[in-house]
């Protein structure tokens, strides 16, 4: 008898963006000539950039040739991709790694949810809330997160994350947490972390022998130079810190799929025993078993935009994005609503008004003004009472979804 992993059964039927979508996709069978714009879920709306094109039509003539084909790639990426990225995403910031301490993948959302499997099933995970839901439910598929009650996981430990304490976590008390995500610039609230802040992190995991799964995949948006953009700024993150990045934000390849994730060679758990267990080499030998590696048309892509003329295609579609931000930040302050992040993140976290719930909010948006937002009780028990707006939409469109709220709130 093939048995069922039960695991399975205790996520919750109820997926964020999949609700989001049937509650739209009713109004609009409701109200079929009504035009919704959606300022709700996280897809990037710009073209790639000119020099990713132009490196992915090359990579795709080489392939129509036998000298230039390209089969099965090396699991954890082709080394062109992999020194550019060490070449320009960290020497620049004074940090110094080896080449096969860099893994490409398909998306950071695979490689945060698959890293736990590297982990014993029995692991206390500490969590931001709000918090980015792949986090949690890949403990969940593997039995770590305990049930389901009253909105939280019971072997999970949340910590609050909202304006009351500044957007700063405060680190675990009583029983330590063995593996800690952390998220900055943070999906969802748009709030980042000082070098200060960060510091008092890793120092909690190195005290506590803790394990910090660092996703830094909004890095590329940070304005102030003084917030972090990786977590290998801060000195003996080597020893208890892996990082995910993406290009899918930061270059808009949600439709081409690439990012990569950092494992130091440093970095390791125990056994029951005591042994110690680099995590460079599990990962290795894990992705080389079950994953099949990204695309050779997808990494010359990547590489592209470490190209002088990549580098100031990119930061162009980066700023038209915060200006998306911008406007919204200075168009909901100045209809009296209390928000946050957009400055250096391309989401706006924003507190609902009148002490409405999420949803409520939402639908009433959606009703009144025919615009998406995402509830921000979706992610996590403190997000009740906020709800999230992405700037990745058009100028255009953003501009209109936020003169439709204006007149909303105007006939309200």
């Amino acid at each position: 008898m093939a048995l069922v992993n039960i695991h399975f059964l205790n996520l919750q039927n109820n997926y964020l963006f999949a609700d989001i979508a049937k509650k739209v996709n009713a109004f609009k069978v409701t109200h079929p000539k009504t035009d919704v714009i959606s300022l709700g879920i996280g897809d990037v709306t710009q073209p790639l950039a000119p020099a990713v094109v132009t490196a992915m039509h090359n990579a795709a003539d080489e392939m129509a040739s036998a000298e230039g084909f390209h089969g099965y790639g090396p699991e954890q990426g082709y080394n062109f991709l992999r020194e550019a990225i060490l070449k320009n995403d960290f020497l620049p910031r004074g940090i110094h790694l080896d080449i096969d301490e860099v893994f490409i993948n398909d998306g950071a959302k695979s490689d945060t949810g698959n890293f736990q499997e590297l982990l014993h099933w029995d692991n206390f995970i500490g969590v931001t809330d709000p918090i980015y839901p792949v986090y949690i439910d890949s403990n969940v598929m593997i039995g770590r997160c305990g049930t389901f009650r009253d909105g939280r996981w019971t072997n999970v430990r949340y910590m609050p994350t909202t304006a009351e304490n500044g957007f700063v976590p405060e680190l675990p008390k009583g029983r330590p947490v063995d593996v800690i995500y952390l998220c900055y610039p943070n999906n969802p609230t748009g709030t980042v972390i000082t070098k200060q802040e960060l510091r008092k992190w890793v120092n909690y995991a190195l005290k506590n022998d803790a394990l910090i799964l660092f996703d830094a995949a909004y890095q590329a948006y940070i304005r102030d130079p003084e917030i972090p953009h990786s977590i290998y700024e801060i000195r003996g993150a080597r020893k208890c810190a892996v990082e995910f990045r993406s290009f899918s934000k930061t270059a808009g390849f949600t439709g081409v799929r690439c990012g990569y994730t950092i494992v130091p060679k440093e970095v390791s758990v125990s056994t029951f025993e005591g042994e110690r267990i680099p995590l460079n080499q599990l990962w290795l030998r894990r992705q080389c078993t079950k994953f099949n590696g990204t695309s050779y048309i997808s990494q010359r892509a990547a590489e592209a935009i470490y190209t002088p003329e990549g580098k100031a295609q990119i930061k162009a579609t980066i700023d038209y994005y915060m200006d998306n931000a911008r406007l919204m930040l200075d168009t909901f302050r100045s209809l009296g609503y209390e928000c946050y992040g957009g400055e250096n993140a391309p989401y706006v976290w924003m507190r609902t008004p009148n002490g409405s719930g999420s949803w409520q909010f939402f639908e009433e948006l959606l009703y009144g003004a025919n615009v998406v937002c995402t509830p921000g009780v979706g992610f996590g028990p403190s997000g009740e009472g906020y709800v999230r707006f992405t700037a990745f939409n058009s100028h255009e469109k953003t501009k209109e979804a936020l003169d439709r709220i204006k007149e909303w709130e105007s006939n309200g």
